[in-house]
């Protein structure tokens, strides 16, 4: 689908990648950029429309349904994460509180909004996924758990809305410079050149991006001898 002309539902959009593609959409010539956050004080970007929006409350799911009516494009950006095992003590809670935002919460707004969608002639639905979705060393535990049941939520989607001609796209990335990766010692990707190569996917039709280069490395590793989501020899 194409931007200009769109109008656009970010979630958590209101910093790090969330935030980058409501500039991004802006400066593609989006007629119309709704920016959701818990906290609509905390969207500060000229331009786009504040939308008051936790993904894990029904209600206020409902009321941006009614409020963002006319919305082509929906961008199920918002996400959480904490670092830790399945078998820290508290991993069941730390699990189920990760599900909330990360799964469960985009279904929300991919059940809500579909019929939206199909009035407004099919549009487009973004989930913003990982590199997490196929590795999982235990680290961020709960977190790629999450990534990896939105990956299959994502595809399940990309065959249920293709009857009303909604183009579902997943966004696969490794780790991206933002609050959420603030204090990991690894190389990262600017949140500006993830979101320029999901837009330029989203336009060109595409069903995935594979947004940097260790994305594209883990993918082709996961048909190696031995992919790599085992534990790899020293």
């Amino acid at each position: 689908m194409k931007i200009e002309n769109s109008v656009v539902l970010v979630t958590g959009a209101n910093r790090g990648i969330g935030l980058a593609f409501a500039q991004a959409l802006l400066a593609r010539g989006a007629r119309k950029v709704y920016a959701a956050a818990r906290d609509p004080a905390t969207v500060t970007l000229p331009g786009v429309v504040a939308l008051q929006l936790d993904v894990t409350k029904p209600e206020e799911v409902a009321a941006a349904v009614k409020q963002a009516s006319d919305v082509t494009l929906v961008i199920n950006n918002a996400g959480i994460a904490q670092p830790g095992g399945f078998l820290d003590a508290d991993s069941d809670a730390v699990a189920r509180r990760i599900f909330e935002t990360n799964v469960f919460g985009v279904l929300n707004m991919s059940k809500a909004f579909a019929p939206v969608l199909k009035g407004n002639g099919g549009g487009g639905l973004l989930n913003v996924l990982s590199v997490a979705s196929w590795v999982n060393d235990g680290y961020l535990a709960a977190y790629s758990a999450s990534k990896s049941a939105a990956w299959s939520l994502t595809n399940a989607l990309r065959h249920e809305l293709a009857a009303q001609k909604t183009q579902v796209l997943g966004l696969h990335m490794a780790y991206v410079d933002t609050d959420l990766t603030r204090g990991f010692d690894v190389q990262k990707t600017s949140a500006e050149d993830i979101v320029k190569r999901a837009l330029d996917g989203l336009e060109a039709g595409a069903d995935e991006v594979l947004a940097d280069e260790l994305t594209q490395q883990v993918r082709q590793g996961l048909t190696a001898a031995r992919p790599v989501y085992l534990p790899q020899a020293n």
